[in-house]
């Protein structure tokens, strides 16, 4: 709970930050603001990732101070853990030994934590990061402000996806009020690309592929296309959401090959669609519109699988809203 986490924090003095594998806008954003939260309080913190962080989010206040480790190495009184389903996630050694605090805006997350903070009304971890700063009494510095913007703006799509809310937007407008510059947030997210990005994302998307009706597609990124490319972990960032654009596409899925027969699965939806259900059968969880999971086995197999269930929630979905339009005395085109 929030007030749980305030009391360790008035309390305690030495603290890490750490995020998932392969760190996103708003694992990093989050993780950055906070950081730079508690340093203003006059305490002890830095933010440790296992992996390196994206370029796009290297410019960010702090990004250069950012510690790669592979096991928790230091003494701290606590780790806040962002955004993780569980306490796996960040792939760091002996962090299940640490007193941790776990921050999360997924209804699927474990409650693995020493004190555990979810709130999946939140549509990032960013924006409850800026309600920790309000309820500690903390200055919403510039650094703050750019970290938490970054983590609203890549996590709900530019302020497009469904998890944006009032309380979002208002957030959103506090931060530009400290000094945040929308233009150029979103300049360091959508337009410093690699070419090696361009060059993974040709390759992937000769992949698609579309069911009969063509409410689902379903694409893959193999370890090779990855080598041709030259492709660093990131530069797949928002490749699942491409097809979703087309109008008549309701539900996305996009299998990448971290190794031989084993996959990372991104599920991705509109309307009401509700992809975490998907997930959750094969493991994994998310949001109602977001959602992931990883698998083994045959690519084809594993990709039928899942394609499968997928159809089988739209189809739910859409029998579902059918039924609810008739009981209005409408019908359904």
């Amino acid at each position: 709970m929030l007030s749980q986490v305030v009391e360790l924090i008035e309390n305690k003095q030495n603290f890490a930050i750490t995020t998932h594998v392969r760190p996103d806008g708003d694992g990093i954003g989050s993780s950055l603001g906070l950081c730079w939260l508690l340093r203003s309080l006059g305490k002890t913190a830095e933010v440790i990732v296992r992996d390196g962080i994206p370029a796009s989010y290297e410019q960010l206040p702090g990004a250069c101070e950012i510690r790669k480790v592979s096991e928790i190495d230091k003494t701290y009184d606590a780790v806040f853990v962002i955004e993780c389903s569980d306490v796996t996630r960040p792939g760091i050694a002996k962090l299940e030994h640490q007193f941790t605090v776990n921050i999360d805006h997924h209804a699927t997350s474990e409650h693995f934590g020493s004190i555990n903070w979810i709130d999946a009304t939140a549509s990032a971890v960013g924006e409850m990061i800026y309600n920790l700063c309000k309820a500690i009494g903390g200055r919403i510095s510039k650094e703050i402000a750019e970290c938490v913007y970054m983590a609203l703006v890549t996590d709900t799509g530019s302020f497009h996806f469904p998890n944006t809310t009032d309380r979002t937007l208002k957030v959103a407008s506090e931060l530009v009020k400290v000094g945040v510059k929308p233009a150029q947030i979103s300049e360091i997210v959508y337009s410093s690309y690699s070419w090696s990005r361009i060059e993974l994302m040709r390759q992937v998307l000769a992949t698609v592929k579309r069911s009969e009706d063509g409410k689902i597609a379903w694409m893959r990124q193999t370890l090779e296309m990855a080598q041709v490319a030259n492709a660093v972990d990131g530069d797949n960032n928002g490749f699942v959401n491409i097809p979703l654009a087309a109008k008549e596409v309701a539900a996305v899925v996009y299998m990448r090959e971290t190794f031989p027969n084993t996959f990372r699965v991104s599920l991705r939806s509109k309307d009401g669609i509700n992809v975490a259900r998907v997930a959750e059968k094969f493991g994994g969880g998310g949001h109602k519109n977001a959602s992931g999971c990883r698998v083994e086995g045959i690519w084809d197999e594993c990709e039928k699988s899942i394609v499968s269930a997928l159809t089988e929630a739209v189809n739910k979905s859409h029998d579902e809203l059918k039924n609810s339009q008739k009981a209005f005395g409408r019908t359904l085109v």
